[in-house]
């Protein structure tokens, strides 16, 4: 078990997710049971998959959230595209969010090979 909050992807996952409550505050009331809790969802649920995973017995359960966070995080990156072709969400808020999303991805998916590859090292020896 490892604290999570020690964890960089964590911090700019859970720093993804503030800015999406955020900027989320300023979209129209009409949608706040619509796109705007899906996007607030998917967001939450890659820094909560992140720590679920630290808390979790072993690298392969660790390694199995952090793939359920990249999901999320994929999940997000389609939420923002359609409130930007919606014109819910305007360009530059857009490509900030759209910005610190790719940067969790690539962090998530760095994470799960190195997990995966040091979980067969361990098996191989």
């Amino acid at each position: 078990m490892q604290d999570f909050k020690q964890l960089k992807v964590w911090r700019k996952a859970h720093d993804l997710a503030l800015q999406v409550y955020r900027i989320t505050s300023k979209f129209p009331r009409e949608e706040l049971f619509g796109l705007t809790a899906q996007v607030r969802r998917s967001a939450a649920s890659v820094p909560a998959n992140i720590a679920e995973g630290c808390g979790r017995n072993g690298a392969g359960d660790f390694a199995r959230f952090c793939a359920i966070a990249l999901g999320s995080a994929s999940e997000t990156e389609y939420h923002l595209i359609l409130a930007r072709d919606l014109k819910i969400l305007g360009a530059e808020d857009y490509q900030a969010l759209a910005d610190q999303t790719s940067e969790v991805k690539r962090m998530l998916t760095k994470l799960v090979q190195r997990v995966n590859q040091n979980r067969k090292l361990k098996t191989d020896n």
